[in-house]
């Protein structure tokens, strides 16, 4: 979908963050924080360690449950009390670790849990893998996305960092029918590498997915974003059109000056 007809489209953000509060025991995580983004747009999400951005994606992804506020999804409110309530609902979140079988193949990463297996008739314990349709979509989007891997029936232990991070990257896109969450993905990363997670990133946004990016660099900001949240504290302090002319106001807000 190209960008002219993601603009087409009627405005209705795909996720909406309304008044979200969460403590742990006297700890003020988030307080009353509010965010939305749309289809086909990547939106920052910045701040410096401690400041809630963690917490707020965990709540998004279903690894905790707000104690106020809501997430609104394609106009409906959500009670996520997992994350396979989160992933049911369109949302896929890639963590700093990947959260990668070192042992396995893309593919085997791709559907690990949920694996592709038939007939639909037999009971789920005694159906067959189909090994050659999770091959053939795992295939089918690696080539769409530009990634280049050393061989698919390569284990992940084999690849480099880029490319360990391309493929979580990718398994997002594979089960992700509506938020992308993206946790510092270039981090740890060379130029060349980074460059390459980027551009896939970028991939995802032009493929219709709202994806929400955490990250410290700020030139990936400017770059990719359309529009950059900050928090501070557990609170949203300020949100922005990210450029290379306000790149100074977004670290003034992210540190407090």
């Amino acid at each position: 979908m190209t960008q002219h007809q993601l603009a087409a489209l009627p405005h209705r953000p795909v996720l909406c963050v309304r008044g979200a509060c969460k403590r742990f025991g006297s700890v003020v995580a988030l307080d009353d924080v509010s965010i939305d983004v749309d289809r086909g747009e990547i939106l920052a999400l910045l701040g410096d360690n401690g400041a809630g951005k963690s917490t707020l994606i965990k709540c998004i992804s279903g690894v905790h449950r707000l104690d106020a506020g809501d997430v609104v999804i394609n106009g409906a409110a959500n009670v996520l009390r997992s994350p396979a309530d989160a992933r049911s609902a369109g949302i896929e979140t890639v963590y700093q670790d990947l959260a990668l079988f070192d042992n396995l193949t893309p593919a085997q990463n791709f559907f690990a849990g949920r694996e592709i297996a038939g007939p639909k008739w037999l009971p789920r314990a005694m159906r067959f893998l189909n090994k050659r349709r999770m091959d053939e979509q795992t295939r089918s989007l690696i080539q769409s996305l530009n990634v280049s891997l050393p061989h698919l029936n390569a284990v992940v232990a084999l690849m480099s960092g880029g490319q360990r991070q391309a493929i979580a990257v990718a398994r997002s896109a594979v089960f992700a029918r509506k938020v992308v969450i993206l946790d510092e993905p270039t981090a740890a990363l060379g130029l060349r590498e980074s460059r390459k997670v980027l551009d896939l990133i970028g991939a995802l946004r032009d493929r219709g997915n709202a994806i929400i990016l955490i990250t410290h660099n700020m030139e990936h900001v400017t770059e990719l974003a359309g529009r950059a949240v900050v928090l501070r504290q557990g609170r949203k302090v300020g949100e922005l059109v990210p450029t290379h002319d306000n790149k100074q106001e977004l670290v003034s807000m992210i540190v407090g000056a």
